[in-house]
């Protein structure tokens, strides 16, 4: 009898069990990232603490406005910077743990749509 439910419980689970699909792995980047939306939650979380206006905590500049955002993306690296492997020098947030990888990709595809509002 043991070893029928021992049996029985192994076939639910190989049944139950499936890797055919990984989307509930990661949250899906949207298909048109814009600012307002996407980008300016992640910065206001992560972001703003430091680099504030007046920045604080040593930060260089302020990232509260989408301009400042983008102009840190495109001279400043800040794509680099929040790649960067945790506790890797220079990663961004400075003494934070690193952003997570969807947060990264959604800010990557703000690039490639040119910086949508």
């Amino acid at each position: 009898m043991q070893k029928k439910l021992i049996y029985i419980t192994s076939i639910l689970l190989f049944y139950g069990c499936s890797n055919e699909s990984t989307d509930d792995l990661t949250d899906p980047v949207p298909e048109k990232v814009s600012y307002s939306r996407d980008v300016k939650p992640i910065t206001d979380t992560n972001c703003i603490p430091c680099h504030n206006n007046p920045p604080l905590n040593g930060a260089p500049m302020s990232l509260l406005t989408k301009l400042q955002v983008q102009d840190a993306i495109i001279n400043r690296g800040l794509l680099d910077r929040i790649s960067r492997p945790q506790g890797a020098s220079g990663m961004m947030p400075n003494g934070g743990t690193r952003l997570p990888q969807s947060s990264i990709d959604i800010i990557k595809k703000w690039q490639t749509d040119n910086f949508s509002e």
